[in-house]
């Protein structure tokens, strides 16, 4: 009997924010020199996946890039929150699907405080696809905190990009009889 396991489809989608050490920051913006929240980052590039045919095309066939959050946040965006309803649809149609949400931040904040964050970010995300239908079951949070940087460097732009959250899909494929 040979079996089959369907690669998995690893994909990206971040939401982590940054934890600041002044709770000042955290309640007010005052110190943002007048200008708003800066504008999320660009859609990270996806890689190539591989072909997939029969009911699991329609899982691999989709991306999920990272989500974001803005600074000290667990609050979807619109925008997370449609790729969230894009994910709930294809996982809900998939069973057998495993999700992975990992949370991020960025270097602003003690280890132990964007732990923590990174935590509650991948919960919030969690709790939406639930809400949405997918078995708690299917979902598995992880926290990096700051360990595990989408960019390098200081300063917002690149702080914003590591306030992210990210999904790795995977479907097993059942054992088949090849005789």
């Amino acid at each position: 009997m040979r079996s089959f396991l369907l690669p998995c489809i690893v994909l990206a989608l971040g939401a982590s924010a940054c934890a600041t050490k002044s709770v000042a920051t955290v309640s007010s913006n005052e110190g943002l020199s007048g200008r708003g929240p800066p504008s999320p980052p660009p859609p990270a590039p996806v890689p190539p996946q591989p072909s997939v045919s029969g009911e699991d095309a329609g899982l691999s066939s989709l991306t999920f890039g990272p989500i974001y959050y803005e600074l000290d946040s667990t609050t979807l965006r619109p925008e997370s929150r449609d790729t969230l309803d894009r994910l709930a649809e294809a996982l809900r149609r998939r069973p057998g699907a495993q999700v992975t949400i990992s949370g991020h931040t960025c270097e602003l904040g003690t280890t132990e405080y964007n732990l923590a964050l990174g935590q509650r970010r991948a919960a919030m995300a969690k709790d939406y696809l639930v809400k949405l239908g997918v078995g708690r079951n299917a979902i598995t949070v992880v926290s990096y905190g700051e360990e595990s940087p989408a960019a390098q460097g200081s300063g917002e732009d690149v702080w914003s990009r590591n306030r992210r959250s990210e999904f790795n899909l995977s479907v097993a494929q059942a054992r088949l009889d090849a005789r």
